[in-house]
């Protein structure tokens, strides 16, 4: 039986300076690096999803069309729940990885979103084509900690199917961030009613940076 650890969405995009940025999202991805230098040799496989979204058309609502007031599919504008502005698209800048997290570690990389509405990574499919559910099982992987970006979004959406696939699921709090902190506890709180489970890492351990903050 093996154990898997899953990035979730650690792009330009969602941090600091992207088109859809979480606070504290550039540092989590270096947290997250620190985290795999010190742990990545205990996970039989490391894997790393993107959202990838198609530059055209608004990838089955998820984008809120607001470019030609006109058109019969424009919108208002996002309402950051189901519409989004633009972001993480395909063979940009803000779709790659965060330059600081090291994807040395990293075995498989998903893609999901492809023209369509995506939040968990088990929606997404490898550079060859397969489901991640199917990634994991081919492997015999029964465990998956879960690390990444945005804890009341992809990351929960991410936990509850890996939950709903049979999966020993476990979110790493401290090496996850959220949009709102409110939604973030609650999506914390659901990912545990649905019987995975929630914790910290090791990291807070001995690691501050200069003036007392913990990298």
């Amino acid at each position: 039986m093996a154990r898997a650890l899953l990035i979730t969405d650690v792009q330009n995009d969602f941090t600091e300076g992207g088109a859809l940025a979480v606070d504290g999202g550039a540092a989590l991805a270096e947290r997250i690096t620190a985290f795999l230098r010190r742990h990545a040799d205990e996970y039989d496989l490391v894997v790393a999803s993107r959202d990838w979204h198609d530059a055209t058309g608004d990838n089955g609502g998820h984008f809120a069309v607001t470019d030609s007031p006109d058109s019969p599919d424009s919108t208002d504008g996002p309402d950051f729940r189901t519409t989004w502005p633009a972001h993480c698209v395909a063979d940009t800048s803000g779709a790659e990885y965060h330059p600081a997290l090291d994807l040395s570690f990293v075995d498989v990389h998903v893609r999901k979103g492809q023209g369509e509405p995506a939040y968990s990574a088990f929606e997404g499919t490898t550079d060859a084509g397969a489901d991640l559910v199917d990634v994991f099982f081919d492997r015999d992987v029964h465990a998956v900690d879960i690390v990444g970006i945005a804890t009341d979004h992809c990351v929960r959406a991410s936990a509850l199917d890996g939950v709903h696939a049979g999966l020993d699921v476990f979110v790493y709090e401290d090496l996850v961030v959220g949009i709102d902190p409110a939604s973030s506890e609650a999506a914390l709180e659901e990912v545990r009613d649905e019987g995975g489970h929630t914790g910290h890492s090791d990291m807070d351990e001995g690691r501050q940076r200069p003036g007392g903050a913990v990298l």
